[in-house]
């Protein structure tokens, strides 16, 4: 009887790490010296890690040039083909970014959410296009035409770029 209970004293300890996997149980663990960090742990944390040409100032896009980075709802006027426009940031979250732009009678809106999405759209005196998915790098100045890039970021900041020509 006295075996029985050394050994069930034994298997307590056994039992109630049960619960807890494997990757629960390596992610605990500090890491040994000297191991790379996987990518995902070196981007992450609180901070943006968005740098952006005219950092977070919206007032810099008044003119219909700029590229500041943005980590929640803003409204931006400025002009399309001499005629006054709203930009509304209306959300930015982690991989995701939704904007509408009103000018005159006009709306352009979308939305975008995944890793490397975003929308651009295109605003000329007689209309505007736009379109929403992946994005690359800044987009290219256009003929008579205000151009609007919004890129949604891993850590819940936004690329926003207006470039006119």
């Amino acid at each position: 009887m006295a075996g029985l209970a050394a050994l069930a004293a034994l298997c307590v300890p056994a039992v109630a790490g049960c619960g807890d996997s494997d990757e629960d149980a390596d992610s605990a663990k500090p890491p040994a010296s000297g191991a790379a960090k996987s990518p995902a742990a070196s981007s992450a944390g609180p901070s943006p890690t968005v740098t952006a040409a005219d950092g977070s100032d919206h007032e810099a896009c008044s003119d219909g040039n700029c590229e500041i980075a943005v980590s929640e709802p803003v409204t931006i006027r400025f002009k399309i083909a001499g005629k006054p426009a709203k930009l509304s940031l209306t959300e930015v979250g982690k991989n995701r970014v939704a904007y509408k732009v009103t000018s005159g009678s006009g709306r352009t809106s979308g939305e975008a959410s995944g890793k490397g999405s975003g929308c651009t759209a295109v605003f000329r005196s007689g209309g505007s296009s736009s379109s929403c998915g992946g994005v690359g790098g800044a987009p290219d100045k256009v003929d008579g035409a205000v151009v609007l890039q919004v890129a949604a970021g891993a850590d819940g900041t936004a690329m926003l770029r207006l470039v006119s020509d």
